[in-house]
Parts: structure tokens; C-alpha cells; sequence
């Protein structure tokens, strides 16, 4: 069986659950405590350099790192549901969409950018949740300008891709920071149509087994 190194509120691991259920297939989940830095211990950081979440031990012992280098690794290993379009045009829009999301917003509001914000720079709490809610806002409103089908269920269609397994993650990332969602209709019809799935239901933050 596969195990995943997760946190239950780390986006990143968020993403990788919604694939793994997608794809049907079965792992265990070990938690990683970020808030209290279990990821920097010597074990975990032998497992991930990085020291970050996700980890996903393969079956064979083998480890991969980085949640969208895990994604597509899935997606190679079980073809269907495919995460991203075979049309190579197609395939680019959503790439570009689903990077929006993975290196336009996380990068700059995760745990260790706004951690480094206020030990390093003297910001505040405030000044944490200003910049994070800033970025997100930013994120998501190049993200809309990037759908052009406005009946479909998903960003690029009717079956939800690599972009929107993105995309819900990071939302929920918005409403724990109290982003102001009144202009993006469109992304939240899209998390609606997700979470009548249950491999988005079972992969929320609140349903996993180190839910605090």
C-alpha cells in the first residue's frame, strides 16, 4: 500500500488526496505536524529534504516529493481519469491554469514565507493575513480571467482536472484567511460541482484522521 505524508490542512497534500481517490487507489495516511515541526525532524527530513508535505512512499519503497511532481506521476500511473487534456492546446490552458495555483499563490503565502515574515521582518499577525489574502485575491482573479467556458462544470470542462484539484485546495485555504470570494462566482460554481464528488469529500481537511 502507498503512504502518504500529509497534513490536514496543507494544500499541497489536500491536492494529492483528491488524485489518489480520483484514481481509485488505496494508501495510508501518516501525519506530519507542521505547527509543531515534526517536518524538520531527522527521520522525516531523511524521507524529504525538502521537509515539507507531501511525501508519497511508493510501494516499493520508493519516494517522491513535490505535489505536483506526485500528480503527475499518477496520472501517468493510471491513465484514467486523465488530470490533464490529450489535445496539446488543451493541455497547455489547463497547465497554465493549475500553475497559477502551484507557483503564482503557494509559493509566497506558505508556511515558511509568512513564518520568515514575522520572525525575520517584524510583521504582525495582520500583516501575515493581509499578504496571504493579497496573493490569493491576485491568484484568483487571473485564474477566472483564464476559463473560457462559462456553463461547463469544471475550469476546462466536465470532468475536473489537474487545475481544479489545484484550485479547490487553495480555496479552502481562502475561507480559512476570510478572502473576500463576492467576485469569483465562476471558481466557487466550480467547487460546488467538485465537492458532489466524493474523491474531493473524502480528501477535505476537515475528514482527515489528524484534524485538529
Amino acid at each position: 500500500m502507498m503512504v502518504l505524508y500529509s497534513y490536514w490542512r496543507s494544500t499541497t497534500s489536500y491536492r494529492v488526496r483528491v488524485a489518489l481517490n480520483l484514481k481509485g487507489l488505496v494508501y495510508e495516511t501518516r501525519a506530519v505536524d507542521l505547527v509543531a515541526g515534526a517536518q524538520r525532524s531527522e527521520n522525516y527530513a531523511a524521507l524529504n529534504p525538502g521537509q515539507g508535505v507531501p511525501t508519497l512512499v511508493l510501494e516499493d519503497g520508493s519516494v517522491l516529493t513535490q505535489s505536483m511532481a506526485i500528480l503527475d506521476y499518477l496520472d501517468a500511473l493510471v491513465p484514467t481519469p486523465a488530470l490533464l487534456p490529450a489535445d496539446p492546446l488543451d493541455r497547455a490552458h489547463a497547465l497554465a491554469a493549475a500553475h497559477t495555483i502551484a507557483m503564482d499563490i503557494h509559493p509566497v503565502i506558505n508556511l515558511k514565507i509568512v513564518g520568515r515574515l514575522k520572525g525575520e521582518h517584524g510583521a504582525s499577525q495582520d500583516d501575515g493575513v493581509a499578504w496571504m489574502k493579497h496573493w490569493m485575491t491576485e491568484g484568483f482573479r487571473a485564474y477566472q480571467a483564464l476559463l473560457t467556458l462559462e456553463t461547463s462544470k469544471f475550469s476546462f470542462g466536465e470532468t475536473p482536472l489537474l487545475c481544479d484539484i489545484c484550485l479547490v485546495a487553495q480555496l479552502y485555504n481562502a475561507y480559512r484567511w476570510g478572502v473576500d470570494m463576492s467576485q469569483f462566482g465562476r471558481l466557487l460554481e466550480i467547487e460546488k460541482e467538485a465537492m458532489k464528488l466524493d474523491a474531493f469529500q473524502q480528501a477535505r481537511p476537515d475528514a482527515q484522521p489528524d484534524a485538529g
